[in-house]
């Protein structure tokens, strides 16, 4: 018998966020707290919130993770004289940096794409002026030819050619070899970053998304769904 699964759907709060300009998980008083929907996962898997709140407790290395993560998302926000209202003031470059700082990490990985090479090494030079040691590593070390994997010639972006696949379970192994103490992904094509993270020793943050239509902006298509990607609502997505 197939297992059935309840639905959860926090994307269905937006409409209360926008109306009460809270939700019920962002509210500290459930007197005047909205309710919560009826596929709320704070109910249907409530031991699972329970139990997990557990693992981010104490002296382990996911609750200082948890903690340390936390305290960033303070920290990027400077208050307002005067206002309830916040300003943000730091990118996720300057996330990143904070919370490897207040981890106490040094040797941190990059598995960055071949298309983002200079971005990579302004990433570097970055890394570097804050004190930590940087390894780079790219998606096509060890140039081994697309037609291993299996693919046709007509699969690759220039038929005909020499085109090396990219290699993401060589990323992250090489990665673990150096020990590095966190890793940060760079422009991986979508799977490719999947692999790298299912083999990766360290902890992995994102810096980049990989979009070669909105210039590595992938929420450019949520913003502009109501006009340049209705297409997405209306119907399947033409895959050939």
């Amino acid at each position: 018998m197939e297992k059935e699964y309840a639905e959860v759907t926090c994307a269905s709060c937006s409409a209360v966020w926008q109306k009460k300009g809270t939700t019920n998980c962002w509210s500290g008083d459930p007197a005047t707290a909205p309710p919560r929907p009826g596929n709320c996962p704070a109910d249907r898997h409530a031991a699972v919130v329970k139990e997990t709140a557990e693992l981010m407790k104490g002296e382990s290395e996911d609750a200082k993770m948890a903690f340390v993560a936390a305290r960033v998302e303070g920290l990027c926000y400077q208050p307002i004289p005067g206002s309830d209202a916040v300003n943000a003031r730091w990118t996720r470059v300057e996330d990143t940096i904070a919370f490897a700082k207040l981890m106490g990490y040094q040797r941190i990985g990059i598995a960055t794409c071949i298309g983002l090479l200079d971005e990579c090494e302004r990433l570097v030079a970055i890394l570097k002026a804050q004190g930590f040691t940087p390894f780079s590593v790219c998606c096509k070390a060890g140039s081994i030819d697309k037609k291993e994997l299996g693919l046709a010639e007509s699969d690759k972006v220039r038929p005909g050619t020499f085109e090396p696949a990219c290699n993401p379970i060589a990323q992250a192994e090489i990665c673990n070899s150096l020990e590095t103490d966190m890793n940060m992904i760079v422009g991986l094509c979508v799977g490719h970053d999947m692999l790298f993270n299912k083999y990766s020793k360290a902890p992995v943050t994102t810096l980049v998304v990989k979009d070669r239509v909105t210039g590595h902006n992938p929420a450019a298509v949520l913003y502009g769904q109501n006009f340049y990607y209705k297409r997405l609502q209306k119907g399947p997505m033409v895959i050939e």
